[in-house]
């Protein structure tokens, strides 16, 4: 299999190893390190990042336009929208309903998902995917699996520094291809200039280069 998709299944194993913490239960209804999310919120939005990929493979392959990454992100409505945007109060009313089985039960139908997409992806095709809520265009899926490892990884370094624990090693691979991606998006939002001072000239420097 290799590439894109051996590296989104280790940072899905990574994140499956995070759910199964005590820690995560024992803080399961408390607030998170993220704005008006709980624990179990949280936890519920790392799930889907995995849930969400083997649903839309049970899916027929769509019709809507195919587009690149960087295209994708130039649509989406909810790079600097506010907490209390349609769109992300939704991300956390579907964290809440994803997590409403418990921690245990979370844990285990991620990992569920992780072995039956372990053998999935192994010999899928690439072809084009989509998730509903995005809107009417598709990606490939290798580019989707790209979206869900970037969130895997942010969010499950937010669930890590919520409950007290150590946020999970992912395989350099990995953090390259998020990394690659936040930065490109961090170019296309604040400019070329900016982004390459706050990585060499600390004196000039931009207050933020955040790609979201």
């Amino acid at each position: 299999m290799g590439g894109v998709r051996e590296d989104y299944l280790a940072v899905a194993r990574a994140a499956e190893g995070l759910l199964e913490e005590p820690a995560v239960a024992a803080a399961w209804g408390e607030p998170s390190a993220l704005a008006e999310m709980s624990v179990r919120g949280l936890a519920g939005h790392l799930a889907y990042q995995v849930l969400i990929v083997r649903q839309v493979l049970g899916e027929p392959e769509p019709v809507e336009e195919t587009i690149t990454l960087l295209e994708h992100y130039g649509r989406v409505r909810w790079i600097g929208a506010p907490l209390d945007d349609e769109f992300n109060v939704g991300v956390r009313r579907g964290g809440e309903a994803e997590a409403a089985d418990g921690p245990g039960g979370l844990a285990a139908r991620v990992g569920a998902a992780v072995g039956e997409l372990a053998g999935r992806l192994e010999s899928e095709p690439e072809r084009a995917v989509r998730i509903p809520l995005w809107g009417a265009w598709s990606l490939s899926l290798n580019d989707l699996l790209v979206t869900r490892m970037m969130e895997l990884a942010v969010h499950s370094d937010d669930l890590a520094v919520s409950v007290g624990v150590a946020t999970p090693e992912l395989p350099e691979s990995a953090v390259e291809r998020v990394v690659d991606l936040l930065s490109r998006i961090a170019v296309r939002r604040h400019g070329a200039t900016a982004v390459l001072r706050a990585l060499s000239r600390a004196e000039r420097a931009p207050a933020t280069i955040a790609a979201f």
